[in-house]
């Protein structure tokens, strides 16, 4: 019998970005699937229903790969799959298996030799990227970095010398409630002639993305409280 097919179906970034995140495809697409893998089934619920899901929601069958099950038993998962029935996979926001532990899921899907299908949909960092004006041909995404002081601040200057080394684009993020500190260590760490882009809120009616050199950030540093934001060096 044929395996059926896994679906990468992306998530809105913000709260008011549904209209925005989705393609006719999707929408297509997840009105003829029935299971869903999902990090978060609450945020996966809401969108599919923004999105347009015509399939009561009492008909899904939602597995839940959340923290609080992540070293849980995958056979379930792929149960539905192994018979022939195609699945979704969803993010708790932007694309799954991309700086996102569903990527586990994906390994296993190709492991058991079925079908993986990414659906158009947003990427924090490749949006962030794609707004700096740096190096899109050579980057790195470092995930969060050390939230010790000391070693974070080592941490951001080998990021900085990599990126002046190899004209690489450097990106990684931090916690919301940590942002203004994660900045404040930035300016005190790097040289004033490299570049900084901040790219907070995207997709968000309140999205501001902007790329300045260290010194003219310490001239006005935004308020980054509680916002998602990524940070990108750069030094040609």
């Amino acid at each position: 019998m044929p395996t059926g097919t896994l679906y990468l179906i992306p998530v809105p970034l913000a709260d008011d970005a549904a209209s925005r995140s989705f393609t006719p495809y999707l929408v297509e697409t997840i009105n003829q699937i029935s299971e869903y893998i999902v990090e978060n089934e609450k945020t996966a619920r809401k969108f599919l229903k923004q999105a347009g899901l015509t399939i009561p929601q009492s008909q899904l069958v939602i597995y839940d790969y959340g923290k609080h099950n992540r070293n849980a038993d995958l056979k379930e998962f792929f149960d539905g799959l192994m018979a022939g029935k195609d699945a979704g996979l969803m993010s708790e926001a932007g694309c799954p298996g991309v700086a996102d532990p569903g990527a586990e899921i994906v390994a296993e899907a190709h492991r058991l030799g079925i079908k993986v299908v990414p659906l158009v949909g947003p990427s924090s960092i490749l949006l962030a990227l794609m707004a700096s004006g740096f190096n899109g041909q050579s980057f790195t995404f470092h995930g969060y970095l050390p939230i010790d002081k000391f070693e974070r601040s080592k941490r951001i200057k080998e990021l900085e010398g990599l990126a002046e080394r190899l004209s690489q684009t450097q990106l990684f993020i931090e916690t919301p409630f940590r942002n203004d500190s994660l900045l404040e260590d930035i300016l005190k760490s790097c040289k004033p002639t490299t570049r900084l882009c901040i790219a907070c809120d995207l997709t968000a009616a309140t999205e501001f993305v902007q790329t300045q050199t260290i010194a003219t950030w310490k001239k006005q540093q935004p308020d980054l409280r509680k916002r998602p934001a990524i940070f990108l060096l750069y030094k040609s």
